[in-house]
């Protein structure tokens, strides 16, 4: 238990310290190339933080741990929707673009609608069993490839008009090679951290007696969510709205369409029934929490406490249920 608790220690102080140098050395990069640094949350950032997810659900599916495998990413989405969102927005708040209104948050709606019909296998071809499939697998990543293609498309775009424009000066603080070291230095340090913070927290969790169920949905989903949450709230407080915001959508597209299509493409996986009511709230929430964004362009402090608070609701009732 001592050896646990040290690693989650350990853990944590490479998640923040590697956000920290992560988040500096993502937005020099996004002001060398005259990349917005809305494209480089939703693609670098959002891929870097989602590494950890990548690999616990990828393993938990070769290992047949379904369960933590499903639970760990609609987990990871929950958390990273209300509590993410919603403290990065408590210490400073957050202000949305246009394009993220229009085409990356509806995009991430859509990524759990689809995922919802894809397990809907007793509704829609009378199985007695809920299963993402090798053929749900691969819509899952073609809907990954073209959210990929689009976000690279705006980013290329923009980038024209910025040179167009003859916006040439750049107020990046570090030359591009040693933005590049500090972005692979901080991604290191998020992914050994989330590793380590996952394992020392399972550790605990299991010594309680805790469900695998449980464990997916709550302490391997908000242990692998940590790079998400440092790294936004970082973002949040150096004023990058854009990469706090990115990150979070980016994550939660990566996390359905990427990591759950590329976990049942290896293996297919039969989703437990409870987990509908999970995923049907993350659709919920998903569209509740879109129509004050789209209305307000912001997402401010009093509707950050209220996402955080309605998670410890949550996981009240997950710990009930």
């Amino acid at each position: 238990m001592i050896t646990s608790v040290l690693i989650l220690c350990i853990g944590f102080l490479l998640l923040v310290k590697g956000a920290d140098i992560f988040v500096e050395g993502a937005s020099c990069i996004a002001k060398r190339l005259h990349i917005p640094s809305l494209i480089i949350g939703l693609t670098i950032v959002a891929f870097g933080t989602s590494a950890p997810e990548l690999a616990v659900s990828v393993t938990a599916a070769i290992k047949g741990s379904n369960d933590i495998a499903i639970g760990n990413v609609v987990g990871s989405n929950i958390f990273n929707l209300l509590v993410v969102i919603g403290m990065s927005a408590m210490i400073c708040p957050l202000s949305v673009k246009q394009s993220m209104i229009k085409k990356d948050y509806p995009l991430s709606i859509l990524a759990v609608l689809l995922l919802d019909i894809l397990i809907l296998d007793r509704v829609f071809k009378g199985s007695e069993k809920m299963t993402l499939g090798r053929t749900d697998g691969l819509l899952l990543l073609l809907g990954f490839a073209v959210f990929m293609y689009l976000t690279v498309q705006e980013g290329l775009k923009k980038r024209r008009e910025s040179l167009c424009a003859q916006e040439t000066e750049v107020s990046a603080k570090y030359t591009m090679p040693v933005s590049i070291l500090l972005s692979l230095v901080g991604l290191a340090g998020i992914i050994a951290g989330g590793d380590m913070t996952v394992n020392g927290a399972k550790d605990i969790a299991r010594a309680f007696g805790l469900s695998e169920a449980l464990i997916g949905l709550t302490i391997v989903a908000v242990g692998t969510s940590l790079p998400e949450l440092v790294t936004s709230i970082v973002a949040a407080r150096k004023g990058e709205s854009d990469i706090a915001l990115g990150n979070v959508v980016g994550s939660n597209i990566f996390n359905i369409f990427l990591i759950l299509g590329l976990s049942s493409t290896i293996l297919p996986m039969t989703v437990t029934e409870t987990y509908m009511y999970d995923i049907g709230l993350l659709a919920i929430l998903s569209i509740l929490i879109f129509i004050p964004i789209a209305r307000n362009r912001r997402v401010g402090r009093f509707m950050g406490t209220l996402m955080t608070c309605s998670y410890v609701v949550y996981t009240v009732y997950l710990i009930v249920r």
